[in-house]
């Protein structure tokens, strides 16, 4: 069926854990779950909610932070993670396609990983709500109230309205977008929420599917000792 990876949800008495596993031959990696916000959640605490329909069409972008090259089990859990979802080829993939990120951030100091989903959405520099609504939207504005076609794009709290421009913050499109955004011009990327939201600890990386040698425990020695164990009891398993 072309499964590649599996994403295992349980809860003990004392926490939520996730488990992901390649298959069909490993490695699994056991995750705590510390915090967690269900995407219904996110969604519930913003006031105009974003989520078209064609939003998981396509791969995300994967961006990745605070793992570094050094340990072995952060490299591992990169390469997890970037391999979950498909590999996007930079010199072939349509702009209009790429409408979500994941985010990944590392912190060292907690060994915590925060997981945050984002959809991305472009706006033109300089142009007003009401003129960006007004071509998205392909429906003829109601004038009836105003004297002159200039009222409807200077009018106050709407002509007037420009959002703060971060120049870091900024493309220039090589191609049309849409009919708002077109090519070789400015437009302010934006990162909208969409949820779940993770505060994950890796605790253990075993190398087979849900089975086998630990290759990382948080718990160090005891984890080590623990495999041991479970090696002496085949061992004398196999001999009885």
């Amino acid at each position: 069926m072309g499964v590649t990876h599996f994403l295992m949800l349980s809860k003990t008495e004392t926490a939520p854990y996730l488990r992901v596993a390649r298959t069909p031959q490993g490695p699994t990696l056991t995750f705590k779950i510390h915090e967690y916000s269900l995407a219904v959640d996110v969604a519930q605490s913003q006031l105009r909610p974003r989520c078209p329909q064609d939003l998981f069409k396509n791969s995300p972008l994967i961006v990745l932070s605070g793992f570094g090259i050094g340990d072995q089990h952060l490299r591992l859990t990169t390469i997890m993670f970037q391999n979950i979802f498909p590999a996007i080829d930079i010199n072939a993939v349509k702009l209009s396609t790429c409408q979500r990120i994941v985010l990944l951030n590392y912190n060292k100091d907690t060994k915590l990983i925060n997981f945050r989903h984002y959809s991305i959405r472009l706006q033109p520099l300089g142009v007003s709500r009401r003129l960006r609504k007004f071509v998205q939207n392909h429906q003829v504005p109601d004038l009836r109230s105003l004297q002159d076609v200039s009222d409807f794009v200077t009018k106050a709290g709407y002509g007037s309205e420009s959002e703060a421009d971060d120049e870091a913050a900024t493309v220039t499109l090589t191609g049309d977008l849409g009919r708002v955004n077109r090519a070789s011009t400015k437009s302010a990327v934006k990162l909208q929420e969409i949820g779940p939201r993770m505060a994950l600890e890796l605790m253990k990386i075993e190398e087979g599917l849900c089975s086998g040698g630990v290759i990382f425990s948080e718990y160090g020695p005891v984890g080590d000792k623990k495999q041991q164990e479970n090696q002496e009891d085949d061992e004398q398993s196999e001999e009885d």
